[in-house]
């Protein structure tokens, strides 16, 4: 799968200061299947938009998107869902956990839904993150970096082509984050996706391509 951006801009980024940016101020710029992005900035440039778009949950942008060579302002709702059920899979920022289920039923919901991993496979992800024994403790009382790591379980819950995962690692020390994203790594080359990964600078990890926006 590819991401074609031609002059896109999402419409709330109009008449900010956009120099220097490697896809706002691009005639036409490519995201590929197989390959590793770290988009890097300040907040307020963009990251979460841009994300956002690419994902089919903003519309409000001037320009074009065009996902295999179709314009993504064309798909209907139940290819968006298609979309997000089986292509690609999103790790928000805002996390969109539900506070009073436990670590493990918001990692069900999806899991239900697509029925992608199996329970030993949740746990060993849960392991690997040092987060088994917290999984049956309800998120409102994890920590945000350990709802992170269950946020980063659940993306992962599914069938995708590109991962997007925005600040995932923001509040996770060096060394779990390192874990996660080896965890990461290793699932996306499994099945040949693609990563978009945000922050907002001091990235440790190594990456194909280093987009500043």
């Amino acid at each position: 799968m590819t991401f074609r951006l031609e002059k896109l801009i999402p419409l709330p980024m109009i008449g900010l200061p956009v120099e220097g940016s490697a896809v706002w101020e691009a005639d036409s710029f490519t995201f590929s299947q197989g390959k590793r992005y770290l988009v890097e900035a300040a907040s307020g440039k963009g990251k979460t938009s841009l994300l956002s778009v690419m994902y089919g949950l903003r519309k409000d942008y001037r320009g074009i998107l065009l996902i295999d060579g179709a314009d993504a302002k064309k798909m209907s709702a139940k290819e968006w869902s298609r979309f997000r059920k089986n292509r690609a899979s999103y790790i928000f920022q805002g996390l969109e956990l539900f506070d009073d289920l436990s670590a493990m039923d918001n990692i069900m919901l999806k899991n239900r839904i697509t029925k992608f991993r199996s329970h030993n496979q949740i746990l060993d992800m849960a392991g690997r993150l040092d987060m088994a024994p917290f999984l049956n403790r309800k998120c409102r009382l994890l920590s945000f970096g350990q709802q992170q790591r269950i946020a980063i379980i659940r993306a992962l819950c599914q069938p995708f082509e590109f991962l997007f995962a925005d600040e995932c690692f923001s509040h996770i020390d060096k060394h779990n984050s390192a874990i996660a994203m080896q965890l990461i790594t290793e699932i996306c080359g499994e099945q040949g996706a693609g990563l978009i990964l945000t922050s907002l600078g001091n990235n440790q990890h190594a990456f194909d391509e280093h987009i500043t926006i």
